[in-house]
């Protein structure tokens, strides 16, 4: 169950009580991300994220924050994503209103104090290069760009060195003022609370006075007409890869189909991949697939670490894998496995107030239109074996191919002649 309303300053409010729980999640979502980034600005969406946790006018530094939330024992943190922003606090329930306080505080009152930008500079210079040595990471990354090119969503939210260390406080204040704004934010109010107190408590704390957000819409578009490549040279051990295709966006019809498509395919220890590249021939530790949705575009993307020199051999099978579920039809047993998991580990994540947030933040911010999970349950039971052969048949076909790779190569020749159904 959940209530869902809107003040007057454009603020969406979502009260989503846990009666069984003893703790409380105040998350604040902001409709922006490295997509409203243009090349001068990459990695200011993440970077603000960080200036809110370095004082504000109650609270002058880093450690006037935390320490009010570590002394009742209070988990919290931020992230930054393609679309999105969030800053939560979960604490124990009789603590709520310090949560509400301190994240309200963040968020509308931060210094942005010169100083501490220049020298959070290096701490985010230091993450960065802590994902370019990281090749399970960066391949990821990497995949995207490849994607959608130059592409404000092919940016990585960190941004790059030379952004990074150009930004100034003018810059932040700019983009706080175009984005952080009443009609752009979503608070969800997660767990044991009193229902009749915290819409007046909320009002109280998020007081703000920027109600419209700009219309501009950056919007995304899938080009490809041939498999694409990309390589990034680098001495390695393994060879990490992330093997893909072109998918729908968040609200497309057959983005249900695609879940249960991934999870066969690679969304646990007993799927396909997992068992071809993993348990029958060694190749990998890890392998699995996910799938993606944006508000305009998508994927479907399979995972690994491989042997460097069996690499190719990898490759061929995670492709043989994509087009068996073309060409024959998926058993109505392992259909329902895929099914029984994805509903088991949504009610596993549900129990907890910080996840059951994202759940109803995520969905008002990406479509407008939240589903309970009942709902969601109703549309993955719904899919059909003749579904998703239908779906395998539309996105596994050679011009929505796209590989990315980090390992000691610099030839794509072998990787050309092996990428095709």
């Amino acid at each position: 169950m959940y209530k869902k309303s809107k003040l007057k300053n454009g603020v969406r409010i979502i009260l989503a009580p846990m009666k069984s729980t003893k703790t409380v999640t105040v998350l604040v979502m902001v409709g922006t991300g490295s997509k409203n980034e243009n090349e001068k600005n990459r990695g200011i969406s993440h970077f603000l994220e960080h200036m809110f946790f370095k004082g504000t006018k109650k609270r002058p530094t880093t450690l006037d924050i935390s320490k009010e939330l570590d002394s009742i024992g209070g988990i919290y943190n931020a992230f930054t994503g393609k679309e999105c922003t969030g800053f939560w606090a979960k604490v124990d329930s009789k603590h709520c209103d310090l949560a509400l306080d301190v994240v309200s505080d963040m968020l509308l009152n931060s210094n942005f104090d010169a100083d501490e930008i220049k020298r959070e500079k290096g701490t985010i210079l230091e993450e960065l290069n802590m994902y370019l040595d990281n090749p399970i990471m960066h391949v990821s990354d990497l995949f995207e760009n490849l994607l959608y090119k130059k592409q404000p969503l092919g940016y990585d939210e960190l941004g790059n060195k030379k952004t990074i260390s150009s930004v100034v406080k003018k810059d932040f204040l700019n983009y706080y003022k175009k984005y952080y704004t009443g009609n752009n934010t979503v608070i969800v109010i997660a767990g044991n609370f009193n229902e009749k107190e915290i819409k007046n408590k909320i009002k109280k704390y998020f007081n703000i006075t920027r109600k419209n957000a700009t219309k501009k819409y950056n919007r995304t578009y899938d080009k490809q007409t041939k498999p694409n490549i990309f390589l990034e040279h680098k001495k390695t051990d393994q060879t990490h890869l992330c093997l893909g295709v072109r998918g729908y966006n968040v609200n497309h019809k057959d983005k249900y189909i695609l879940s249960v498509l991934s999870i066969i395919l690679g969304g646990n220890m007993s799927s396909r991949l997992f068992i071809s590249v993993r348990e029958k021939r060694g190749l990998a530790y890890y392998i699995y697939t996910s799938s993606e949705t944006y508000k305009d575009v998508g994927y479907l993307v399979a995972r690994s670490g491989v042997n460097n020199k069996k690499c190719l051999e990898a490759i061929k099978i995670i492709l043989d894998e994509f087009k068996k579920v073309k060409e024959e039809k998926i058993s109505a047993e392992e259909i329902k496995r895929a099914k029984d998991y994805l509903k088991g580990q949504a009610i596993i994540s549900l129990e907890s107030s910080n996840s059951v947030a994202n759940f109803f933040a995520g969905q008002e911010l990406s479509t407008g239109k939240i589903l309970t999970p009942e709902e969601k349950f109703a549309k993955i039971d719904a899919v059909t074996a003749d579904d998703l052969q239908r779906v395998a048949r539309d996105i596994f076909v050679n011009d929505k191919l796209n590989l990315a790779l980090i390992g000691p190569f610099k030839n794509k020749k072998a990787f050309e002649k092996i990428l095709k159904f």
